[in-house]
């Protein structure tokens, strides 16, 4: 199995790159189509999102166990403006910018585990993580 990959994201071309290292990764600890498709979508939004609202950031792709289970942990942070109201961030159409607002509150269905963690002026990481089945 792979060991942990930091990437950063600085260009559309990153994203795409996010999206092709999470696939591998995933198909590597044994998630199904089903759940790879989840966890690259998840991991495309968190990308683009740091991208469009923070000017890019970092993302790190880790295999992660628990006991016989294994999994895959998306890390996305950035150093952006940071995220004033979480909760309505989270929310369905709330969006600061012009996509339909379902990056985030999408993100958080696509995939086991979800942590957002900002505060304005202090940046963004969002902690996801999709178990094998």
């Amino acid at each position: 199995m792979a060991d942990d990959q930091n990437m950063a994201i600085a260009s559309s071309a990153d994203v795409v790159g996010v999206r092709r290292l999470v696939r591998s990764v995933a198909l590597e600890v044994g998630l199904s189509l089903v759940d790879q498709t989840k966890i690259v979508t998840a991991a495309s939004e968190l990308a683009r999102n740091a991208l469009v609202y923070a000017g890019g950031g970092d993302v790190r792709v880790e295999t992660v166990r628990n006991g016989a289970r294994r999994g895959l942990k998306l890390t996305v942070s950035d150093d952006g403006p940071g995220i004033p109201d979480i909760d309505q961030a989270l929310s369905d159409g709330w969006t600061t910018g012009t996509g339909l607002g379902l990056g985030l509150g999408g993100s958080r269905r696509l995939v086991d585990e979800f942590d957002l963690a900002s505060a304005p002026g202090k940046g963004t990481t969002v902690t996801v993580t999709k178990w094998a089945r």
